[in-house]
């Protein structure tokens, strides 16, 4: 028998779920770092109908990140350098959430610094901030902006520190963590956690360097730079079976090369309660919104009526 149909012709698969106290209508975001800080996918998504849209992390300062070249195709994925170029916090507010307003987005703010204390001021400024931004992910693990914010995601104690110094935003934080640390994830996820996370973000990009044969030089005009997209996938996903099995009750958010409904299943089934969506958009920026209608026909078709019914359900 067919599925049943919604008014919008998408199956009627119960999509909604939660991270921590957050409840989302759908587990699809986009990644942070790749949909811009404002609604600039609107034009081809209806942002209203994600879980949320993960804008570019975002300091206290203005940033212009790290010189050209940024972005290199990889087998697989890509490898970037952009060195999270933002207007800041207030310039943020000021110009950019109120296009995301007038498209029914919900929002969540990533913030980063080079210090705690930087933290600590973008946290500050988001105090304010209207309710639409339901949540503040705090990135401590991207790999293209020196050594000091890398460094923050690789030391349990350092992890500690940042979350403990942005409970000022006023609202509830996920902890975006580095891959980059083998088996001391699980470690450092619990330390978020204890320091006051709501949840983890899993993963963050892979470091990794492309150099060109010819010149010998790097591709990238920062040197070495963060791998993304299906080529991570199966290393995200073991990220994510790994803290959800050490920490069962600690919500997780998945990415890593999401690109097609199972993907997002897969991460599913390892733990994850919601997902993000990254690399993929920078190919068609359209696949954050198909991925609703294909999660909820896969659901369909294999009898699945929530999603939630697939958290936490492998078998390895």
């Amino acid at each position: 028998m067919a599925a049943a149909r919604s008014a919008a012709g998408r199956p009627s698969v119960d999509l909604s779920t939660t991270v921590g106290s957050v409840r989302l209508p759908s587990p699809i975001m986009t990644a942070a770092g790749t949909a811009g800080h404002g609604a600039e996918l609107g034009a081809y998504v209806d942002l209203s109908s994600l879980g949320a849209v993960v804008v570019k992390s975002l300091a206290h300062f203005a940033w212009e990140g790290n010189p050209p070249l940024r972005v290199h195709a990889t087998p697989a994925g890509m490898i970037n350098s952009v060195g999270l170029q933002g207007p800041g916090v207030e310039a943020w507010l000021r110009s950019e959430l109120p296009e995301l307003q007038r498209a029914g987005a919900r929002v969540v703010a990533s913030i980063w610094g080079r210090t705690v204390a930087d933290y600590e001021l973008a946290a500050k400024a988001l105090a304010d901030a209207p309710d639409d931004v339901v949540a503040v992910e705090i990135n401590i693990s991207c790999p293209n902006t020196g050594a000091g914010n890398a460094m923050f995601g690789h030391s349990t104690e350092l992890t500690g520190r940042v979350v403990e110094a942005t409970a000022a935003c006023g609202r509830p934080r996920w902890a975006k963590l580095s891959p980059n640390v083998g088996p001391g994830l699980v470690d450092i996820a619990r330390a978020a956690a204890a320091a006051g996370a709501e949840a983890v973000t899993l993963v963050n990009t892979y470091f990794g360097l492309a150099i060109d044969p010819v010149t010998g030089e790097a591709r990238l005009g920062n040197g070495g730079g963060g791998v993304s997209g299906p080529a991570i996938r199966p290393l995200a996903v073991r990220a994510v079976a790994d803290v959800r099995a050490a920490l069962p009750d600690l919500p997780i958010v998945g990415v890593g090369g999401i690109a097609a409904a199972p993907d997002i299943v897969e991460f599913a089934r390892a733990g994850a309660d919601a997902v993000q969506i990254g690399t993929a958009t920078f190919a068609d920026p359209r696949t954050v919104g198909r991925l609703g209608t294909d999660l909820a026909r896969w659901c369909a078709n294999q009898g699945v009526r929530r999603y939630v019914d697939l958290i936490a359900t492998a078998r390895w």
